[in-house]
């Protein structure tokens, strides 16, 4: 039996679809090399932003129409945690609409489920899981020299515009011993820590233990990155924690800096606050990445409010940024509210954003010219410093002789948008020519002009 795995969305996706794979390799499927060879093909969704829901269905009907007979096609993820029964009603070439909960077989020849109710991935195993679980499963062993780890499922927050809690439910952080034994069973250079409100990592467990996780995935690997902090959660502790990893990648979940604006997002904070928060940072740590979202549109979105982000990223000069238009959703806060921003003005106002940005990033990027960096060489020609998170920053090019999956002090001799351009420490003077075949980068700032169903 061979298996076929489609994986839409963000990172924790990511995971969850090496959990479904490991368990699914376990049960005796092998991977396919292609969809049409599939004896099951999984499609893990995201609903996370109108764009992707329209992604995810149209990945999963053109799936249907290249699968081969007698195939099954599973909808998994997060849309068939939100939609369950009206998802599988809507697409009638889906044998499954499956989300992480109960317990079912997928032997083959199993009768189709039709009814939507959640149901955890198998094929010959019955699992004693509770809803919404795949965070202690064991996971295939990665193809590249990072890897994503999530240690919690959910959120406890109740921001205005997000759906998310509503289908992922409340905070559920994993053991910090299952965490790092995940971590050295990776054995990888680099972890990425992820999760819906990273920062609050053992809060549901009856304290916070981020700055002791911190450490202890530090103790068993040579860089580790953490991914979506909420502000408010940003402590000194936690700041030096992230300082001793030698990693100073700060990537903070802002979404906008207004004060009365974020008090209607449900949201703490303000741009002063963010501003010295983040000047504080980099006094201690001279080089700090930055990575923040903003949503723009939001109900009650004023003028006022826009040029105040404006100001604050003219001012704060992040490293990254990404830029998502807001849209209700059904059953959250915003949905609710009066002061809708009219869609031409938010798209005008998505450009004002990106174009700053994209002007700030080429910037800071240009002025590392000449320094020198430690970067982990993910793929042949394909580098990462502490600058750049995997799949969302931009990338240093170096030498495709360099070994991959070790780490290589070079310096940094060129500059191209987000990208850079490095040679090893006493190697030629000039990097290859142009940017390595089938790499994928990025601009500085990323707009999605879909409306927006959660943020980190």
């Amino acid at each position: 039996m061979r298996y076929w795995l489609e994986t839409l969305g963000c990172p924790k996706n990511q995971v969850d679809s090496e959990k479904l794979a490991g368990m699914l390799e376990a049960d005796g499927y092998q991977a396919a090399p292609a969809p049409g060879e599939a004896d099951l093909v999984v499609v893990n969704t995201c609903a996370f932003i109108e764009a992707a829901r329209r992604e995810s269905i149209d990945t999963v009907l053109e799936l249907a129409g290249t699968r081969r007979p007698g195939a099954q096609l599973v909808v998994t993820g997060c849309m068939a945690e939100r939609y369950g029964s009206e998802l599988a009603a809507a697409i009638p070439e889906v044998d499954r609409v499956a989300g992480f909960g109960v317990p079912v077989s997928f032997a083959a020849g199993a009768a189709p489920v039709r009814t939507g109710v959640p149901v955890a991935l198998g094929a010959k195993r019955e699992l004693d899981v509770p809803t919404f679980d795949l965070l202690n499963l064991p996971r295939r062993a990665p193809t590249s020299p990072w890897a994503y780890v999530k240690v919690a499922e959910g959120c406890d927050r109740k921001c205005g515009f997000c759906a998310i809690p509503s289908f992922r439910g409340k905070q559920r952080s994993r053991q910090l011993e299952a965490v790092l034994a995940e971590v050295e069973a990776l054995a990888v250079p680099e972890i990425v820590l992820v999760a819906q409100d990273l920062a609050s990592y053992g809060r549901d467990l009856g304290a916070k233990q981020i700055e002791a996780l911190v450490a202890g995935v530090s103790a068993r690997v040579e860089r580790t990155r953490l991914l979506y902090l909420y502000p408010s959660e940003l402590t000194d502790g936690l700041i030096d924690a992230v300082g001793a990893t030698g990693c100073h990648y700060f990537d903070l979940s802002l979404q906008h800096v207004s004060r009365p604006h974020l008090r209607r997002m449900r949201r703490w904070g303000s741009g002063g606050r963010f501003a010295a928060r983040i000047a504080d940072i980099r006094r201690r740590y001279p080089e700090a990445a930055f990575r923040s979202s903003f949503i723009v549109g939001y109900p009650g979105e004023t003028e006022e409010d826009h040029d105040l982000l404006l100001a604050f990223l003219q001012e704060v000069r992040l490293d990254w940024a990404g830029f998502f238009a807001y849209s209700a959703e059904e059953g959250t806060y915003a949905a609710g509210l009066d002061g809708a921003v009219d869609s031409t003005l938010v798209r005008e106002r998505l450009a004002e954003c990106s174009e700053i940005q994209d002007r700030i990033t080429a910037s800071v990027r240009s002025a590392l010219v000449g320094s020198r960096a430690r970067v982990l060489v993910d793929s042949p020609g394909v580098a990462r410093s502490h600058r750049e998170a995997p799949e969302i920053d931009g990338i240093v090019t170096v030498p495709d002789t360099l070994p991959v999956g070790k780490f290589q002090d070079v310096e940094i001799t060129g500059s191209d948008g987000p990208d850079l351009e490095a040679v090893p420490l006493g190697g030629p003077q000039a990097p290859p020519g142009g940017r390595p075949q089938g790499a994928e980068g990025v601009a500085g700032s990323w707009i999605c002009d879909a409306p927006l169903a959660g943020a980190r």
